[in-house]
């Protein structure tokens, strides 16, 4: 009796004693509770090998949820630090256009007014943008500017003493614009392209050119010039003048009707062609030039 007894103590007991089945846990998974939003937490996966044999091979890292405090605090640290004041000033420029090693290129990038450059740039490319006017506070204190090419803008206005100032600038283009007059030039300039513009003789004063003495290469072709400009300096070398309304030019225009032996000796090609002018009827106004000028003679 007791062998039976014992027996059914024991069946009874047998479920108590079982052990208790194991909670199945992620190892790779923990959680950090204490942030408000449950939205905030971060997911980082590592992957490795994504592409091999066409499978991708993913890594599980731990998916943490952290509290606001200690993620704000990571935040923090891993601000970079505010640039100086002058790297402040000169860093927007940089980052619209591309600046190195003096030249700042700010091509197709829709500015309508110059962008501040930085002090040291010796050339400026701003070719094909919106500008329409230029200003003598443009290039203030910019003392090694050497190189400026505003083709393709807007530019109907340029303040004379815009460039006056600029004593190292020795090329100049403000091609395809809306001009109608030239500014004061630099003294030093060696080329200026002005041509595509609507330039008128009016739109150049009489002394404009004759200060220019290193000035060899002058384009003002497909503008509205009636007459040849006056003054030209020695040191040219290529004048272009080609689709003006030019009707006629005099014995000094090129040449010295009062010295017969002075000859224009530099001067390699002035191009006439497009003008309505017969340079046939002006003989005298080439005879102290190497090569006649290109355009109609008949």
């Amino acid at each position: 009796m007791k062998t039976v007894q014992s027996t059914l103590l024991l069946l009874l007991f047998m479920p108590l004693t079982q052990p208790a089945p194991s909670v199945q846990q992620d190892s790779h998974v923990i959680y950090e509770y204490g942030a408000d939003n449950f939205e905030e937490t971060i997911f980082s996966q590592d992957y490795e090998d994504k592409y091999q044999e066409g499978k991708n091979n993913k890594k599980k890292v731990p998916v943490i949820i952290p509290v606001e405090n200690r993620f704000q605090l990571q935040r923090d640290e891993a601000v970079t630090p505010l640039p100086s004041k002058k790297e402040n000033d000169e860093m927007p420029t940089c980052l619209l256009c591309v600046c190195l090693s003096g030249s700042v290129y700010c091509e197709e990038v829709d500015i309508d007014t110059v962008p501040p450059l930085p002090k040291e740039s010796a050339y400026l490319y701003a070719r094909f943008n919106k500008i329409k006017k230029l200003t003598a506070k443009d290039f203030a204190d910019m003392p090694n500017l050497r190189r400026l090419d505003f083709t393709g803008n807007l530019i109907e206005e340029i303040e004379d003493g815009t460039f006056s100032k600029l004593s190292l600038l020795e090329e100049l283009s403000l091609a395809e614009n809306k001009l109608l007059k030239l500014p004061v030039l630099p003294p030093k300039l060696i080329l200026l392209n002005a041509k595509n513009n609507k330039i008128k003789s009016r739109g150049i004063k009489a002394n404009t050119f004759k200060k220019l003495n290193k000035l060899s290469f002058l384009y003002l072709d497909h503008n509205a010039l009636e007459s040849v400009p006056p003054n030209l300096p020695e040191s040219l070398r290529i004048i272009h003048l080609q689709f003006n309304n030019i009707t006629s030019v005099t014995d000094d225009t090129f040449c010295k009707s009062n010295d017969t032996r002075y000859i224009r000796d530099r001067i390699e090609e002035i191009r006439l062609e497009g003008n309505p002018i017969i340079l046939g009827k002006h003989p005298n106004s080439f005879i102290c030039l190497k090569r006649l000028p290109i355009g109609s003679y008949f």
